[in-house]
């Protein structure tokens, strides 16, 4: 078995007929508020170079596939794009206690994040299915490829997830690029600094022509392509390998290059 055959994953078992589809998940009075106060506010403040809002379509299902440098990127595409966009938050964020529980739930459900579990297996296919159902509702999905954040500043590989997602809703992708987010949230920051940010939306990116959802070799081509896209936005070194713990042992290791596993 190649990489591009990588076999039967949790995204082909989504693939039932039959299969119920997920609810849309809506934005509440809260995302329009604090978006219309805070969109303004931000733009004025960070004074941010945004670039390619031509590209995103006015109306209608699109993911936005961005590179991820910090935390503050959630913030920033919503922000700086100009229809309202979803995007999925672990779902610590929903579910404190108390005033800062309740203050942190707000915030990001105001921001417009879903709360979803992080992991692999069912967890991982139920953060698409939360995708699929902001998708299939016809609305704008920020979604990060490589899955978490870079913290040296290089572009790792994409997960395949993205291409589930724009394969199965029939959703665009456009690409995007993001440069100087993590000046203004390093990493153990807990207020954001006034830095430099670049905001680059690409051209969107079709990639039904690479065959149907339920194909690993389709999922992975059209990530590679939209990788390529990003990578042509933000510029930077690419890694060549996934942004994980690589795995320890030597028959970890040995599988994972002889029948390497999809990364959702």
């Amino acid at each position: 078995m190649t990489e591009h055959d990588e076999g039967r994953t949790d995204a082909d078992a989504a693939e039932k007929p039959g299969d119920d589809a997920p609810a849309a998940v809506r934005q509440g009075p809260a995302y329009r508020i604090i978006r219309g106060i805070l969109r303004p506010v931000a733009l004025a403040i960070y004074r941010p170079r945004i670039s390619g809002t031509e590209h995103l379509p006015a109306s209608g299902p699109v993911i936005l596939a961005s590179n991820h440098l910090s935390f503050i990127d959630s913030v920033v595409i919503p922000l700086a794009s100009p229809r309202p966009v979803q995007f999925l938050a672990k779902d610590d964020y929903f579910t404190g206690t108390g005033f800062r529980g309740w203050v942190s739930r707000t915030f990001f459900t105001a921001i417009g994040a879903v709360g979803v579990k992080r992991g692999a297996g069912a967890d991982a296919q139920a953060a698409l299915d939360a995708g699929r159902g902001i998708l299939e509702a016809g609305n704008a999905f920020a979604i990060y490829p490589e899955g978490t954040r870079s913290l040296d500043g290089r572009l790792y590989r994409g997960r395949t997830g993205v291409a589930w997602l724009a394969l199965q809703t029939g959703a665009v992708v456009v690409p995007v690029g993001l440069i100087g987010t993590q000046e203004i949230q390093p990493v153990g920051a807990k207020l954001p600094r006034v830095r430099p940010v670049t905001v680059r939306f690409g051209a969107p990116i079709d990639v039904s022509r690479h065959g149907a959802a339920t194909s690993g070799r389709a999922r992975r081509a059209a990530t590679d392509e939209i990788m390529a896209g990003i990578h042509a936005l933000s510029k930077q070194e690419l890694a060549g390998v996934y942004n994980e713990k690589p795995p320890e042992g030597t028959l970890a290791k040995l599988a994972d290059k002889v029948v390497p596993r999809e990364r959702l």
